[in-house]
């Protein structure tokens, strides 16, 4: 299944990878423009998540990964093919993104529909570290195929990924889910299990600061190599590579860290520290490349050493037979902020006199820092519920 999403994963961030330096300046974006274009992969999620998770209660989820697995495949390589501007271009990243619906939180599905019953939470966040690595090969072969034969030849090489999944829906065994009385999208017991709503909105926080820093990751160095200089050895391309894939132990060592000191405990604290992080960046806009490196593997480290906690905790708080709508809702909530990440991160450097400003690129990562803030708050929130609970019964 990891191996599986990593071809997934593929084209997951081939628009962002060459974002700042060829599709903006091919149809002659804004930042704003180009958040959105990015942000529309999120949208389409979103749109698409809450109907494709949710029936996995339904029917066997390996169907809907196998579908939305080509689906995703096939977009992306029709946005090589046939993405002229920013309106067709925003129409196509968007089915890519529906594709990606039926992709990745069916396939969590699938997987923990086949684990033996018990504790999860490795499982979970082996798989959900390993998009990771995934969206650290998508900035490293839609960059070097771009630079090598152009951007259109990008996405058509990383569309072709998805087929690894398939390969594995078809090799897995068929898993029926018990049958279900009432309504596909009742999602009444998700909001009244506050606990899972805690991780979900956590999540949410997570997900705004993840999706803007990797929209506009190449952009920003690209800057930096422009203003400030840095070794030749270290490209856009070196730089989200080692960004992205430093995710993967991040995020095993995060979960480690929520089971042995406490979930909200670990989750906080890393948030915290992710924002911390991101407003250094912000004021550092001007400093030697080699430091800005160093700040920016930091946040690589911070930014989703909080995202397998926080999806094992959802899991675990969720009732198995609400299993399905509790990941819907999970995957919207996060990939909504997606969007508003991606976009929000644009209008923030447009404001602040854009891609080729150091007003620009600080106030991008305040306004990464703030959005990660809100995660605290939501786990306080839930934490709150959980304490009045207890000092009622006692």
């Amino acid at each position: 299944m990891c191996i599986g999403q990593i071809g997934n994963l593929l084209p997951h961030v081939a628009l962002s990878a060459n974002l700042a330096q060829h599709l903006m300046p091919a149809w002659g974006l804004s930042a704003a423009e180009g958040g959105l274009l990015a942000s529309g992969y999120a949208f389409g999620y979103m749109l698409a998540v809450p109907v494709l998770t949710t029936l996995t209660d339904r029917i066997d989820a390996r169907l809907v990964l196998l579908c939305g697995s080509i689906v995703s495949g096939l977009a992306t390589i029709a946005f090589g093919l046939f993405a002229v501007g920013f309106w067709s271009g925003l129409a196509i990243w968007s089915l890519a993104g529906l594709g990606f619906a039926g992709a990745y939180m069916p396939g969590l599905k699938a997987l923990t529909d086949r684990l033996p019953a018990g504790d999860t939470s490795r499982a979970v966040t082996l798989y959900t570290s390993s998009f990771s690595l995934g969206v650290g090969l998508s900035f490293l072969v839609a960059q070097l195929v771009a630079d090598r034969w152009g951007w259109r030849a990008a996405f058509v090489f990383t569309g072709i990924g998805p087929v690894m999944m398939a390969v594995v829906c078809l090799a897995m065994e068929g898993r029926r889910p018990e049958h279900k009385p009432g309504r596909l999208l009742d999602f009444k017991p998700v909001f009244a299990n506050r606990e899972a709503l805690g991780y979900i909105f956590g999540y949410g926080a997570h997900c705004f600061e993840l999706y803007g820093v990797r929209t506009w990751l190449v952009g920003f160095w690209t800057y930096v190599i422009a203003h400030q200089g840095a070794p030749s050895w270290m490209s856009p391309v070196l730089v989200s590579f080692v960004f992205a894939v430093v995710s993967m132990p991040a995020s095993i060592l995060g979960n480690e860290a929520a089971l042995k000191f406490g979930r909200h405990r670990a989750i906080t604290a890393v948030m915290i520290a992710s924002a911390a992080i991101a407003v250094l960046i912000g004021l550092n806009v001007g400093a030697p490349g080699w430091a800005v490196a160093v700040l920016l593997l930091a946040y690589g480290l911070t930014v989703p050493a909080d995202s397998g906690a926080l999806t094992a905790g959802m899991s675990a708080a969720a009732t198995r037979e609400h299993r399905g709508a509790t990941l819907a809702l999970h995957s919207t909530v996060g990939f909504g902020l997606s969007a508003a990440g991606a976009w929000g991160t644009g209008v923030a450097l447009d404001f602040a006199g854009g891609p080729q400003s150091a007003a620009g690129w600080m106030l991008a990562f305040i306004v990464l820092a703030t959005g990660i803030s809100m995660g605290p708050l939501a786990l306080l929130w839930a934490r709150a519920d959980e304490t009045k609970s207890a000092i009622t019964a006692k």
